[in-house]
């Protein structure tokens, strides 16, 4: 290694003790294919000196630890032979335990000792579960069982799991304060083996992303690119939180639920669990891309039970076609290699597609020999993080947003600034240039995203694809991907014409499609754009009136939706003023409001001001809205809550002008007299108590 620069000795200094030579992790690598994060376990036991001497010492304990304990494929048989003489062998390797429903007991198996039967004690399983779910690294210790009549020959005597026993947050926040921001992103590359002097930042920017996953729940996103860029080393070795399904079937009871154990799958267990050779996955139960598609969605499915869970889902695979030719073909797009069950509705949900061609083929000319974090540090940094931060909030407060962004957009971009957040800058807030280059970067992806659904739909679902942001000074931003700014098949590809039957007039092929660039098509096209028709005027909230009147005793057929929907046209924000959302029945008629709320589309913000008799109530209040606060904040809506015991007034604002007064607020329903009779579920259907319901414009919005 030539001398240490600054960078190292900033790492050696502040982070003393956690970080490590790169290059003795490449020099180990290229003899064993245990992952890195296995390795640097071992280096950072043995090789956690600056003192050379010291160093080449502890290079030959980890060779000789490696050359005892670690198990290669062929030497299974020899593996056995040496537990069965000794008694007992200490062993590195990748854990599995399965349940064997016919004998009513779990198995053990290591990857590499060739044995299915291997007992395990509860006490294992229990309190690793992972695994049962695709297995873990350890330093286990195999024992042999000489009793001729038990029908196993070795048993697990002790397991440690190759991770961190301790990681301490705060430590790790106040040593990243010592560093800039482009210091801090070059030791990031460092330590998962890159040399920064050797990327651009857009490249890095590009690693950073790959990360993105392991730090930010139910975040998904798309890489495809050439062999040998290193898409799924992050997930195979990087992190111990990460599991990587190589090509094969993909299957319901794998990935989300098994009912027959009654265990949620691998999106339980671990915090990304991602795709290698998307192209080849195969998936024959289309029920399983039903659950994927709710999962990508909001974290939750329901498998005959309901199951909610953080992990990120990632797709990598490689793309063999010319992106220059792809993104000006009017016939392909860069979706191209996925499988066919993976559809415009999953291609929906990627928050970002990662351009892999634009990143370097693995090589030694890419790889550093300089300081890094030990992997397994920075992977519990990350996986405190996917735990227990949240910057989702913080990311909504300083973004403004063109008019072309839409939910998913939305969504998907947010999450990929707090991903960057999260990596970058751990504790405080980044600047506001920093910040605009996340943003811009993030847009990008997702753009990337709309762009090959817009060439695949043969309408206009997907074509307001110049997404945008407002900078400091007012001013809007279209960001483009650079492969496809000035790809014309791209950015206005040719429309397919529908058939439409009994309009004359319209040539049509005989398949039913108009001929893509012909004038039916143009007009067809036309014809679908929802832009292009004006709603009927009775939708329109500026062509509504005020409205008062009165509910009688007894009366059906008010529901939220017929009393207020109409009003929340072009609405973005909600204000509600009641004083009794404290019991149960009346958070959940609130919980009835803010579904009514989502369903028209357009809000972003619901905040609630009610109260409370005492604080036993104030804790249920808190503990019962605040699940709704995160379900909402899935769904891209915040809820703010605000409890004021001396609260007396009911009403509702819009910040499109309207106020809405109903004299008992959201609970002016008769309780029903039983939950199994007709309008308990219904609320068009249940009687309704008097109270009087005022509708008109205030002065001004909100």
């Amino acid at each position: 290694m030539t001398e240490m620069d600054d960078l190292d000795r900033q790492l050696t200094s502040v982070f003393d003790g956690k970080v490590v030579r790169k290059d003795l992790l490449h020099r180990i690598k290229k003899g064993t294919n245990v992952p890195t994060f296995v390795l640097e376990f071992l280096l950072a036991r043995f090789c956690a000196s600056d003192d050379q001497a010291e160093m080449d010492a502890g290079m030959d304990a980890v060779l000789a630890t490696l050359q005892d304990n670690y198990v290669r494929p062929d030497e299974a048989n020899a593996a056995q032979s040496k537990v069965a003489t000794r008694g007992k062998h200490r062993f590195i390797d990748k854990v599995h335990v399965r349940y064997v429903e016919k004998e009513k007991r779990h198995w053990a198996s290591l990857e590499n000792f060739n044995s299915q039967r291997i007992a395990v004690g509860e006490k294992f399983y229990r309190d690793n579960d992972r695994l049962l779910e695709g297995g873990i690294w350890a330093e286990v210790t195999l024992a042999h069982n000489a009793i001729e009549e038990d029908d196993y020959a070795f048993y697990i005597e002790e397991l440690r799991p190759i991770q961190l026993s301790r990681f301490d947050f705060g430590q790790y926040t106040e040593g990243r304060n010592a560093f800039s921001r482009d210091e801090w992103l070059d030791a990031i590359m460092r330590s998962v083996g890159l040399e920064p002097s050797k990327l651009s930042k857009r490249e890095k920017f590009h690693f950073v992303a790959r990360l993105a996953p392991l730090v930010e729940p139910n975040y998904n996103y798309i890489e495809l690119g050439p062999r040998g860029t290193g898409k799924s080393y992050f997930f195979s070795e990087f992190s111990p939180y990460a599991t990587l399904i190589s090509g094969g079937q993909a299957t319901k009871a794998t990935l989300f639920y098994n009912n027959a154990r009654r265990k949620v799958g691998l999106v339980g267990y671990w915090d990304t669990v991602a795709f290698d050779e998307v192209g080849g996955i195969k998936i024959r139960d289309p029920d399983a891309i039903q659950v994927m598609k709710d999962f990508m969605a909001n974290g939750r499915f329901s498998r005959g039970v309901e199951v909610i869970a953080d992990a990120s889902l990632s797709f990598v695979g490689n793309i063999d076609l010319s992106v220059d030719q792809v993104v000006n073909s009017t016939e392909y797009d860069l979706f191209q290699p996925l499988p066919p069950e993976l559809d415009l509705a999953v291609m929906d949900r990627f928050a970002a597609y990662i351009p892999g061609w634009e990143l370097p083929k693995t090589s030694s000319d890419f790889l550093t020999n300089r300081y890094g974090f030990i992997t397994d540090y920075l992977a519990e940094a990350f996986h405190y993080q996917f735990k227990h931060t949240n910057r989702y909030e913080e990311v909504s407060k300083r973004i403004r947003f063109g008019k072309s962004i839409e939910g998913r957009d939305e969504k998907g971009v947010k999450k990929t600034v707090s991903a960057f957040l999260k990596i970058l800058h751990p504790a405080a807030p980044p600047s506001d240039a920093e910040f605009s280059e996340y943003l811009a970067y993030a847009i990008e992806c997702r753009r990337r995203v709309k762009e090959q659904m817009n060439k695949r739909k043969p309408d206009d679902e997907f074509a307001r694809i110049n997404l945008s942001y407002i900078d400091a000074a007012g001013e809007e931003i279209v960001v483009f991907c650079p492969e496809s700014k000035n790809a014309e098949a791209t950015q206005s590809p040719a429309r397919r014409g529908l058939k439409i039957s009994g309009q004359a007039g319209l040539p049509n092929r005989e398949d039913g499609l108009a001929t893509p660039g012909s004038a039916a098509a143009t007009d067809i096209s036309r014809s679908l754009r929802p832009s292009d028709a004006p709603a009927p005027k009775s939708l329109l909230a500026e062509e509504l009136g005020e409205q008062h009147f009165t509910i009688l005793y007894g009366d059906t057929g008010h529901t939220y939706e017929t009393i207020i929907g109409p009003y929340l046209k072009g609405a973005r924000a909600i204000i509600i003023e009641d004083p009794y959302i404290r019991l149960q029945h009346q958070i959940q008629n609130f919980v009835r409001f803010c579904e009514m709320a989502l369903n028209s589309g357009t809000i972003k913000s619901i905040t609630l001001i009610t109260g409370y008799d005492d604080r036993t109530q104030l804790d249920e209040i808190s503990e019962r809205l605040g699940e709704l606060k995160q379900s909402l904040l899935e769904l891209d809506v915040t809820l703010e809550i605000q409890l004021n015991s001396n609260l007396h007034d009911r009403e509702i604002r819009l910040d499109n002008g309207w106020v809405i007064k109903i004299g008992r607020g959201l609970d002016f329903y008769l309780k029903p007299g039983s939950w199994f009779e007709v309008g308990a579920t219904d609320l068009s259907l249940r009687k309704c108590l008097e109270t009087k319901v005022d509708i008109f414009r205030a002065n001004s919005a909100l």
